[in-house]
């Protein structure tokens, strides 16, 4: 895949050592993106003060449930008003626990060059998870298994833009729902040296997790590296279950960083507003930022959400509309008043194939995602069908797309100003630049050129067959995972997770039922 220069590679060995390097394969990871262009703010300090003071209302005197008598226990202890499950937060509780979370942090991953910054103004692009479908190589729908998770993480390592291989891309329904987070786990660390996330599905299924991640990092190393990631849904309004706080608390004990994340569907489980919809979805990530700190001081918590807007025709969650977008402005603005890093979801797409429904609004939220200046970004690459299927087709496209993406946001490169306008003089009226020393020494970074995308003439994309751009991003696709080379894991590491995966799979009975409470 193309992807923006991050370092230019010299000039030598003639035209055709030129054309080796062009055509050549490119694999290396771009940096976390360190934003260059400006962000879009759609409130004025006097609004974002307002939803700041409507969520601490919310906070002290609605209350927020937490449905877990250990956190109950932990707030007492914090000082903060306990009534049953309500949990009563002071703003100045509030405040004053949010102000310990990390502005920024480093991700550290199996290979150090593959580290990437955190917050501000540096950025991740993060695959999708959770489809329990997927659109496969031949573009059937079909149940997913361990290989396809496997597929997935494979081409999460292999895409430039991609930061990490996230967990489970797609539900494995080859192996035991109460079992399936171990391979799950070692899948993103077998086949990948990014970063990635750990499964949050319950409390012992995270503390698996971080065992695992004391294996392949060493347990004193995370004390002070974040190496993953969980993810701790809210169930809005205003409740935090005893399943995510305890997955909650295995992280953030380890100092692992988590995301605290409001499921908020716009509309149904909000009020029908834009601004009260945030206001809501603030007070609950704050609930939620603060318990991590009650947890421990000083852990690394990232402001999070899903967010979709409802239709009020059918009910259903849509993606790409415009108050979506609003809403992310707003909520970045509201991190930056806290300043904490926040996560959102990108290339969110309703349609049921690859269509030109799934690219209007998975552009859509791509544009508006990086000028809100989201520093996780989530579900970059496969997300269709509301999230029921991940389609190889469009993690393929979406993954080019975050790299076009890249090089916007990245704003505009001066170092070459001076020799470009030279050219100019050189060239003169009526002139052309192709043959020009500047043109043939920059014609590579000046532009991004998709591979995805066909730019030929009709007459020649006649002769080549018609084929659009799901088929030539399975293409591509296949010839990827036929280049693929696997980064191997240390092989003492290696024979520790699996011997670490048997004995738990001996401890754990293989009943679906017992997922969501062993």
């Amino acid at each position: 895949m193309t992807q923006p220069a991050t370092a230019i590679r010299s000039r030598s060995g003639g035209r055709a050592a030129r054309r080796a390097i062009r055509t050549a394969p490119v694999f290396d990871m771009l940096p976390s993106l360190a934003r260059g262009i400006p962000l879009c703010e759609v409130m004025d300090d006097a609004q974002v003060e307002r939803i700041d003071s409507a969520s601490m209302d919310i906070l002290e005197n609605v209350g927020v449930q937490f449905r877990d008598p250990i956190a109950l226990e932990d707030w007492k202890g914090a000082g903060a008003k306990v009534v049953g499950e309500m949990v009563y937060l002071d703003r100045g509780l509030v405040r004053e626990l949010i102000t310990t979370i990390p502005s920024d942090f480093t991700y550290h991953a199996r290979d150090p060059n593959k580290n990437v910054r955190l917050g501000g103004r540096h950025s991740i692009f993060v695959p999708m998870t959770g489809a329990p479908f997927l659109r496969d190589l031949d573009d059937v729908r079909r149940n997913p298994t361990l290989d396809d998770l496997a597929m997935f993480h494979k081409l999460s390592q292999m895409m430039p833009a991609l930061h990490s291989s996230a967990h489970h891309i797609v539900e494995p329904y080859d192996h035991p729902i109460s079992q399936r987070h171990l391979r799950i786990t070692y899948s993103s660390m077998k086949h990948s040296d990014k970063t990635f996330m750990g499964m949050t599905t319950s409390p012992k299924n995270a503390e698996d997790v971080m065992e695992m991640c004391a294996i392949l990092f060493g347990a004193d190393y995370m004390e002070d590296h974040p190496v993953t990631t969980g993810n701790c849904n809210g169930n809005s309004p205003l409740v935090w279950d005893e399943t995510m706080l305890g997955a909650m608390r295995a992280f953030c004990r380890r100092n692992q960083p988590v995301l605290c994340s409001p499921f908020v569907l716009g509309g149904a489980n909000t009020p029908a507003s834009v601004p009260a919809t945030v206001a809501q979805l603030n007070a609950e990530a704050l609930s939620a930022l603060a318990y991590t700190q009650v947890i421990r001081r000083g852990a690394p918590a990232i402001y999070g959400h899903y967010l979709s807007t409802v239709s009020m025709k059918s009910g259903a969650p849509m993606a790409g509309t415009p108050e979506i977008s609003l809403m992310n402005f707003m909520i970045g603005q509201m991190a930056r008043f806290y300043d904490v890093p926040w996560r959102t979801s990108n290339t969110l797409g309703g349609a049921k194939t690859f269509d030109a429904q799934a690219g209007y609004e998975s552009a859509t939220t791509l544009q508006a995602v990086l000028h809100a200046g989201a520093n996780y970004i989530w579900h970059s690459a496969g997300w269709n069908e509301a999230g029921m299927h991940c389609s190889v087709a469009k993690f393929i496209v979406d993954a080019e797309q975050c790299a076009m993406a890249y090089r916007m946001a990245e704003g505009p490169k001066w170092h070459d100003f001076d020799e470009a306008i030279a050219a100019v003089s050189d060239v003169g009226p009526g002139g052309h630049y192709l043959g020009h020393p500047h043109t043939q020494e920059n014609f590579q970074t000046a532009f991004f050129m998709p591979e995805l995308f066909d730019n030929n003439s009709i007459e020649q994309w006649v002769a080549e067959g018609e084929v659009e751009i799901t088929g030539r991003a399975l293409r591509r696709a296949k010839k990827l995972l036929a280049e693929y080379e696997e980064p191997r894991l240390d092989q003492a590491k290696d024979e520790e997770l699996r011997d670490y995966i048997a004995r738990r799979e001996r401890e754990i009975p293989a009943a679906d039922e017992l997922n969501q409470t062993y």
